[in-house]
């Protein structure tokens, strides 16, 4: 009996396969990959870095694919990534002290995604379910989640995911969005759904589609949603770029006791204020301003928390410091933007 598989679904995915599975190599005990419709070398891929590959007509549903993937385990515990991701760090919590037959729990690993942030990547945290234990299938025909009444446990397993970057998301532009529409069609209550598509409009830079989505997601999601810090910091977020401040300021001032220690919530609060400064210049130096800066420092007393499901990296460190600075500067504070932008380097460099 296999004690740990890694299951995967994949369709043209040449480019990071190897990457993916090579980062599995001597973790996992068996690499499944469910080929969806390939016409690159995703399977010749697979095959050299051992893995067994087995074909599926796309359907346009990922659960479907993901329990046909799964049907091909015999194992006690899968380990579910994507080709555009890989495993990173200490691997030990894959072990068999911490994953041994005869357990039942739904493990949640901590995944890095990367995006492109002011001509730089930036990195955002999210705590997503991954391993399962046999059994355990899908629901959902995109964002798809395990159905299951287990236990969630967050274990401590790093995983890298570059999917977001501008030059991997063109093949996916206008297929997510079709199927989460198709999805809110049969289910228009459900909050994560709206939460999704909102995402789907920000990355493709369509800001008034976004800020709506996100008015539906608050609307619908409850107070305790795994995903409620995400939500929040992004709505904010989508409101100020969308022009609509008045809804992003009545957001934030609703959410701030929620909120008190987050650095993504207090930084997405600091953007908010300097833009609502720039629209108000006479209100900008006395009343706006020491807003944005109370909250970029703030962001620093507090510091990075990758614990906050849609945590931002940097956001508690040097992109703080970094906004310090460029604000000082601009305010003829000479010597305070020299010193928040000689912290904005000790911070970069402590990365």
């Amino acid at each position: 009996m296999t004690r740990l598989a890694l299951v995967m679904i994949a369709r043209d995915e040449s480019r990071s396969i190897g990457r993916a599975l090579s980062s599995c190599a001597g973790v996992v005990d068996q690499m499944i990959v469910l080929d969806t419709g390939s016409v690159d070398e995703t399977r010749q891929i697979a095959i050299a870095h051992g893995a067994q590959v087995h074909e599926f007509v796309w359907c346009d549903d990922f659960a479907a694919a993901r329990n046909a993937a799964l049907g091909h385990s015999d194992a006690d515990w899968n380990l579910v990534l994507d080709a555009d991701e890989w495993l990173e760090g200490d691997l030990t919590a894959l072990g068999p002290d911490y994953l041994p037959p005869g357990e039942a729990f739904l493990g949640q690993v901590r995944i890095g995604h990367h995006f492109n942030q002011a001509g730089e990547v930036g990195v955002s945290r999210s705590w997503t379910t991954r391993v399962l234990p046999r059994g355990v299938l899908y629901a959902g025909r995109i964002h798809e989640q395990p159905v299951s009444d287990l236990p969630h446990r967050q274990i401590d397993i790093r995983v890298g995911h570059d999917g977001f970057l501008t030059e991997n998301r063109a093949r996916k532009v206008g297929r997510n969005e079709a199927l989460l529409l198709r999805d809110l069609e049969a289910a228009p209550q459900d909050a994560y759904l709206w939460l999704q598509l909102a995402k789907e409009y920000q990355a493709d830079e369509r800001a008034e589609d976004a800020a709506s989505c996100f008015v539906s997601a608050l609307a619908l999601a409850p107070p305790d949603a795994p995903y409620r810090h995400a939500l929040v910091v992004r709505a904010i977020t989508a409101f100020k770029t969308a022009g609509r401040l008045d809804e992003a300021l009545a957001l934030a001032q609703q959410q701030i006791d929620s909120w008190e220690d987050s650095p993504d919530f207090f930084f997405a609060v600091g953007d908010l204020y300097l833009e609502l400064a720039s629209r108000n210049p006479d209100r900008a130096l006395n009343d706006l301003l020491p807003v944005a800066l109370f909250a970029w420092k703030r962001c620093l007393e507090i510091g990075d928390r990758d614990d906050l499901d849609g945590s931002v990296a940097g956001r508690g460190g040097y992109m703080a410091a970094h906004n310090l600075a460029a604000c000082y500067e601009v305010l003829g504070e000479t010597q305070l933007a020299q010193e928040y932008a000689a912290l904005e380097t000790t911070l970069r460099n402590a990365d």
